[in-house]
């Protein structure tokens, strides 16, 4: 018998768009929908008048009936007139009464979401920018963006130290979600990079989505922090070298990357396995860098690793482990090494 499918749930996911008004607009029409509201209920207040009693003169106007509208939306409620038939009140009951909390809820919102809000985030920012200092700023929340914040708090970075800064706020929402601070702009300019603290952060992470775009932000941030390391994508190998002249301390190509594994993993199965092993913190081994410590001059690199060493870095210049120059250590030296992750050495043997 053919296997009968199984039904799926409805799909409840909306596109999303941002709001073409602007701030004055928005707050227009929601005037001009209570006010529409208010106009109900006056005139049907009006056409009712004989449902109604003014306690003062006996004598319903039309702007008693005005007056009686706004002080019942209001919730005033003086007395001089009230509802005597039985339509008016139910009227008053049934549709001046959703009147009201519609009203009271549209001008809380605009209140909130134009006034408040705006002031409470504004001066919320404003601290953190103030306080920022040895974060990691992320430029661009495409793919390669998003798995960079992933990776950087699973190896146990707080997302509170991280900034992510992208055009479109509908890829900021996911950062904000995790905690990360996020910023709306664009970060090729000097003025945006300043107000993410670009001086005073430990690094930065620009994967703009094109190329052109990532070489004039990593070119911007150089400009105004001298020192910071700067990992940048690139897709086209020909525009790796203008990467590093523009001041990129770490340059990576994910298509030639990936040709790489793909190329290793026809000399054996195992080598693209363990390659992406390495750079991912859920594996059980990952490669650590580290300056070596005053205790460890003058020895072998075989000796100082807290795994395996695979590297060492002398004045920028890499040499390898089997090279004369690893055999005793100097000040400055940089090691690079292989140490099984914390969740290896959790596992029982």
């Amino acid at each position: 018998m053919p296997r009968r499918r199984r039904r799926r749930g409805p799909d409840y996911s909306t596109l999303q768009r941002k709001g073409s008004l602007p701030v004055w607009a928005q707050i227009s029409w929601r005037a001009l929908f209570v006010v529409a509201l208010l106009g109900v209920a006056v005139a049907v207040h009006w056409f009712e008048r004989d449902g109604l009693r003014d306690n003062f003169d006996g004598h319903i106007s039309f702007l008693d009936v005005v007056y009686f509208t706004m002080i019942s939306v209001t919730t005033t409620g003086y007395g001089d007139i009230a509802p005597v038939s039985d339509q008016a009140r139910l009227f008053d009951a049934l549709i001046v009464t959703p009147i009201r909390i519609f009203a009271v809820l549209i001008f809380l919102g605009t209140a909130y979401s134009f006034v408040f809000k705006r002031t409470w985030d504004r001066w919320r920012m404003a601290i953190i920018q103030r306080n920022l200092h040895d974060h990691i700023v992320v430029a661009g929340y495409g793919t390669s963006g998003n798995q960079a914040v992933d990776e950087l708090i699973a190896r146990g970075t707080d997302a509170s130290c991280i900034v992510v800064m992208d055009a479109e706020a509908a890829a900021l929402e996911r950062a904000e979600s995790l905690g990360c601070a996020v910023m709306q702009a664009d970060a090729t300019r000097d003025k945006t990079l300043t107000a993410v603290r670009i001086d005073r952060a430990r690094a930065m992470i620009v994967s703009a989505g094109s190329d052109d775009t990532s070489i004039l932000i990593t070119l911007t941030a150089r400009h105004l922090a001298h020192d910071i390391p700067i990992s940048v994508t690139v897709r086209n190998s020909d525009n790796e070298l203008l990467a590093r002249q523009a001041g990129a301390t770490t340059v990576i190509n994910p298509v030639s990357f990936a040709g790489l594994l793909l190329a290793g993993s026809t000399h054996g199965e195992h080598i693209a396995d363990y390659l992406a092993d390495l750079a991912t913190s859920s594996g059980r081994v990952q490669l650590a860098e580290r300056m070596i410590g005053p205790d460890e001059h003058g020895k072998p690199l075989s000796e100082v690793s807290k795994g395996i060493a695979v590297r060492l870095y002398r004045q920028g210049k890499p040499y390898g482990f089997w090279e004369p120059e690893a055999e005793m250590l100097i000040s400055g030296d940089v090691i690079v090494e292989i140490v099984p992750t914390t969740k290896a050495e959790a596992e029982p043997r």
